[in-house]
């Protein structure tokens, strides 16, 4: 087991990095002709599509008196018009016409953010424009792969995007919050092992031999008809930097090679989250479930999605819950659990990316002074 070390953490030090790509939308959620306000990283924003569908991030807030642009309509080719005084600007956030008035004056911008739309979600890039590497989006390739099928929704956080992270990067919780669903003893019973870099965090485990909790046990007889016996179960926890975890999930009938590799007779799906920090306090959690198996059937779709949803519902609640008590605590200290070292190593990594952001931006010392700590 890896030494966890003093955690460090409060209530109070779980801020979010801005330098990272961060899901804003679904990709149908940002129509063709329609506008979607959303906060992103703190950063109010104007989603839309310009004519030929290219997706658009511009900043919710009219460079003439602040009205949201959100609340405006569309124009041209890729133009969107001030709902206030009909001030317009073109996707790079420059103003293009100004009422009663033939000059348009040359400062009039709004700011316009890279956006990428991939694996079925519109990503946004609200720090430094000039860091902005598409290469660096979150590999989620089984929300649009061919060989896995699935759905998921966004659920609205009420709580700090860093819970989160911490909930899902330790699925022990399984037992006590989802007793009836996916939950079960051997969780906090199994042993778990914990691999790390720069950005990334692995936690695997593997359950051998166990009884397949209700949610795995229909999965299982959706693929095998009449199934039951024993399986062995696995949970390997993927973390991407700053705020994306693929989960790879799965059981398969115990004893027939699914720790070897061979998951021929079991049932595999990939739980796929990625949180968007709105501010402090709330969070947009956008997740799917996909799986290999029976991809032509959409009743299984819709039962999973419908399903997952349930059991993130109790997540969600406690989320909620624990939000208000760091606000009523916030100088309590986070203690740790062996259970916990995914999830320390997570903070680490993230804090690590907002430390040096905010050193990026400190003015530098003038020359002969000695900055102080």
């Amino acid at each position: 087991m890896t030494d966890l070390g003093p955690s460090g953490a409060t209530a109070k030090n779980m801020a979010y990095p801005r330098n990272a790509w961060y899901a804003a939308a679904w990709d149908h959620e940002v129509g063709r002709r329609g506008i979607l306000a959303r906060t992103v990283a703190g950063t109010p924003l104007a989603l839309y599509r310009t004519e030929d569908g290219r997706p658009v991030a511009l900043a919710d807030a009219c460079w003439h008196r602040l009205a949201p642009l959100s609340k405006g309509e569309l124009v041209g080719p890729d133009g969107i018009q001030c709902p206030y005084h009909g001030l317009r600007f073109d996707s790079a956030g420059r103003c293009t016409h100004m009422p009663a008035q033939e000059t348009v004056n040359p400062s009039a911008m709004v700011a316009s953010y890279p956006v990428v739309e991939r694996h079925r979600f519109v990503w946004v890039w609200t720090g430094d424009p000039t860091l902005a590497d598409p290469g660096a989006l979150p590999d989620m390739f089984q929300m649009d792969s061919p060989e896995w099928a699935g759905d998921g929704r966004t659920i609205d956080v009420r709580a700090n995007y860093q819970l989160v992270l911490d909930n899902l990067m330790d699925l022990t919780h399984e037992e006590f919050v989802h007793s009836s669903t996916i939950g079960q003893a051997e969780l906090s019973g199994s042993d778990f092992d914990v691999a790390h870099d720069e950005s990334t965090v692995t936690v695997t485990r593997w359950m051998y031999g166990i009884d397949p909790p209700p949610f795995w046990l229909k999965n299982m007889r959706d693929r095998f008809p009449g199934f039951s016996g024993k399986v062995d179960r696995w949970q390997i926890i993927e973390f991407q930097a700053p705020s994306t975890i693929r989960i790879d999930v799965g059981v398969a009938e115990a004893g027939t090679g699914a720790p070897e590799g061979d998951r021929s007779r079991g049932v595999n799906g990939f739980v796929m989250n990625t949180i968007s920090p709105v501010d402090e306090r709330s969070a947009l959690y956008f997740w799917a479930f996909m799986r290999n198996y029976r991809l032509d059937s959409q009743l299984i779709t819709t039962q999973l999605r419908d399903g997952v949803h349930g059991v993130f519902a109790e997540d969600e609640e406690m989320l909620t819950a624990q939000q208000k008590a760091i606000e009523a605590n916030p100088d309590h200290e986070f203690y740790n659990l062996n259970i916990d070292a995914g999830g320390m190593w997570v903070r680490r990594i993230v804090q690590r990316m907002v430390e040096a952001e905010r050193a990026a931006a400190a003015p530098a010392a003038a020359p002969g002074i000695r900055a102080v700590r």
